[in-house]
């Protein structure tokens, strides 16, 4: 099954500032603040929701394709997503802004203050999934995660016009969206996506009760961190799998991008629910290990036994026929 996996695709800037934040500012000139800190260290990293989720994918062997838009200054970040599977073919370069970037500077005390430029991303309004498909030819499923807001609602209603299943993962778009807008990206979902957080924010902008919602999607997994993923259908009892135990972890950012390319992995294997669920903790706890959302790697002996040694042979049993393009 071929998954096309629309929304941001960004540059994360990330600095360290050894002080504190805190003593740079006077209580009685916060009218008008002009402060510069001298950070000790930089990183720049990949990010973007759906580079991180197509990412997971192409370590897996899926071969997903991207969709979303970024400036001229993207092509060494194209290099490195294809060199790790991805179709970047269906990304629209914009000819005027620059490639979303994400700037943050934390302090000693983990302050933090940080900007988050949209750049060429406002300009993913102007793509059509339909020159996807023709390109690409059919598409099994659109994950339609954060992006610019007038492209997320395209995309769901060329899903719809095109007979195209797609999941829903709305995020850290949920606060700036309307009700209606809301009710337009979920209604009809294969998969919906969200975190603990997200869910009851989903709940608030629609007005709506949880069996409400899952009338209106197939399915509802949520994330909770340590505490695992929950998975509901309608009529059904709630499905809860239990999250991967790390020890000393290194960097949570980007682990439910990784949850949502291992599921998203396990459902185009035609995997059981659980089985989907499980290894997407798998690649949640994987990413943990790492700084940074793109940096981890998958090791098949590894995976296979994080997934025994959690969740049994069950799993591993099932899923060790897909894992051949998995080093």
């Amino acid at each position: 099954m071929r998954i096309a996996v629309t929304g941001s695709i960004a540059t994360d800037h990330l600095m360290s500032f050894p002080g504190s934040f805190t003593d740079q500012l006077l209580a009685d000139r916060l009218d008008r603040v002009s402060l510069s800190f001298l950070a000790d260290r930089l990183e720049i990293r990949r990010g973007g929701v759906a580079a991180n989720v197509s990412f997971g994918l192409g370590l897996l062997g899926l071969r997903p394709v991207l969709v979303g838009a970024v400036g001229a200054d993207f092509e060494p970040y194209r290099v490195w997503l294809k060199q790790h599977g991805v179709d970047t073919d269906s990304v629209l370069v914009s000819e005027e802004a620059h490639t979303a970037r994400f700037v943050c500077t934390t302090d000693r005390m983990q302050n933090q203050i940080a900007t988050f430029y949209a750049g060429a991303m406002t300009e993913a309004r102007r793509i059509d999934l339909r020159s996807v498909v023709e390109r690409v030819g059919r598409l099994g499923l659109v994950m339609v995660s954060p992006d610019d807001p007038e492209a997320m609602l395209r995309h769901t209603r060329a899903c719809r016009a095109l007979g195209v299943p797609f999941a829903a993962d709305p995020s850290q778009q949920l606060a700036r969206l309307s009700r209606r807008e809301v009710l337009e990206l979920v209604d009809g979902a294969r998969w919906l996506f969200t975190n603990e957080y997200e869910a009851a924010l989903l709940r608030d902008r629609t007005g709506l009760t949880e069996a409400e919602l899952l009338r209106r999607v197939g399915c509802w997994v949520t994330t909770h961190g340590a505490a695992g993923v929950r998975i509901r259908r309608a009529g059904r009892d709630v499905l809860a799998v239990p999250a991967v135990e790390v020890p000393g972890v290194v960097d949570p950012t980007g682990v439910g991008d990784a949850f949502r390319a291992g599921f998203l992995a396990g459902t185009a294997w035609d995997l059981p629910e659980r089985c989907a669920a499980q290894l997407g903790c798998v690649l949640a706890a994987t990413v943990l290990d790492y700084v940074g959302t793109q940096e981890y790697q998958l090791y098949r002996d590894v995976l296979l036994a994080r997934l025994r040694d959690t969740y049994g042979v069950g799993c591993a049993a099932h899923l060790t026929p897909h894992l051949r393009e998995v080093s």
